[in-house]
């Protein structure tokens, strides 16, 4: 019985801290988003030329008003080419496609994914670009997002996240996948530049100096190919910036299915390269001071928001019964009294409330919240069914086009 009692206790306290440092972890860099980010100086005036390059696979539906938007930047004409992939896409969008003043690189492959589609791409289009700019299919640039982009190149970065926010808003769930981009924006990105460290890639809106990201893609060959090229580019010292007003509108989870989907293969990718850069990231941080680079491993481990908030509370609240009801047959197994999960639900709780912008706390968005519960179990089922989803690909459907909740 002892034994058993031990055992429980060093699970319970082993489970707390992890839960506690993630706690504090982004309660950190929360804080820190409400502040103003360092206004860095330019150090040139130089026009760069973009090759905005939108990989897409089977995204007949939305990929020709996505082409379309992608050419009302205002910058100049003969300094940025859209590139569309097209990989399985009908004929009859190939030739929509071909009447647009872009260009189409077809793409086959026997095992589709985003991270050789691109490779090819840049093999077949040649080296006269300085920044590579990436979107995915569904997304659509406010019109000045490539200036913004070029001004952080002449500020010094070779590295630029821009801000992808919600082009739809349409579903309970769309409202929570759009709120958990902007927390993790707010978290990951602003929060982390505001102290100095460098933003997360989120795998599109990014735009990467063109010779570097050739050179760096040239060795990946994975699904989770923009957590590959991000640890690369610390690996190297190099500093990735955020543009918090370079918007960039992406289509939000609208069913379930598709919401399992992408958490299982983002979860996987993250803790396949958590298991693969952790000992690396350790090294450079003691012996180079890389402390950038290991933060970044660090985060790989970090559960998602969602799951976070929901476990603190499952703890919180059964502690909390425990406690009050005086059920000791229980208690006498736990170490942690309910007031440690109180203190750390209620941070978590504080953090999220704090990264949330303020457009969102609407009517929509307390209906979107009762689907929380649905959403946790969602996250749970995903980290079930994550083995394998790291070496293979997951196509995510899109379906909006045309029109976007531009409200910035």
């Amino acid at each position: 019985m002892i034994t058993l009692k031990i055992i429980v206790g060093i699970i319970e306290v082993g489970i707390y801290t992890y839960l506690a440092l993630s706690t504090l972890y982004v309660l950190v860099y929360g804080i820190a988003s409400v502040f103003p980010k360092k206004i860095h100086k330019l150090k040139t005036n130089k026009m760069n030329r973009f090759a905005v390059m939108i990989p897409g696979y089977k995204e007949d539906t939305v990929i020709i008003d996505v082409a379309r938007e992608a050419l009302k930047q205002d910058y100049p004409k003969d300094l940025f080419e859209v590139i569309v992939i097209a990989d399985s896409f009908k004929p009859a969008t190939l030739a929509s496609l071909r009447a647009l003043p872009i260009r189409v690189v077809e793409v086959v492959f026997e095992i589709s994914k985003k991270s050789k589609a691109l490779n090819k791409c840049m093999e077949i289009i040649g080296d006269n670009y300085d920044i590579a700019m990436i979107l995915d299919a569904d997304n659509v640039m406010a019109p000045n997002v490539l200036n913004k982009i070029n001004e952080a190149f002449n500020q010094g970065f070779v590295a630029v996240q821009g801000h992808r926010t919600a082009k739809n808003t349409n579903t309970s769930f769309a409202v929570l996948d759009a709120i958990s981009e902007e927390i993790n924006n707010s978290i990951f990105r602003k929060g982390h530049r505001v102290l100095g460290l460098s933003s997360a890639l989120i795998g599109s809106g990014m735009g990467i100096s063109y010779p570097i990201y050739k050179q760096f893609m040239a060795g990946i060959d994975s699904v989770g190919e923009d957590k590959e090229m991000e640890m690369r580019l610390l690996h190297k010292n190099y500093k990735i910036e955020y543009i918090e007003d370079a918007y960039i509108y992406d289509e939000k989870t609208q069913k379930s299915d598709v919401f399992v989907n992408q958490r299982r293969r983002w979860i996987a990718a993250q803790l396949s390269h958590f298991k693969h850069y952790f000992f690396d990231g350790l090294f450079h941080l003691i012996r180079n001071g890389n402390f950038d680079y290991f933060d970044k491993v660090i985060q790989m481990i970090q559960p998602p928001r969602i799951l976070l908030i929901g476990i603190l509370f499952l703890f919180t609240l059964t502690s909390a019964i425990v406690h009050f009801f005086k059920l000791t047959i229980i208690s006498d197994y736990f170490v942690l009294g309910y007031y440690y999960w109180l203190t750390i639900f209620v941070l978590t709780a504080f953090t999220v409330t704090l990264t949330v912008p303020k457009k969102y706390y609407t009517k929509k968005t307390f209906i979107a919240l009762l689907s929380l519960p649905h959403g946790f179990i969602l996250m749970i089922m995903s980290l079930l069914q994550i083995r394998g989803a790291s070496k293979r690909f997951i196509h995510t459907t899109h379906s909006i086009s045309g029109d976007t909740e531009r409200k910035h």
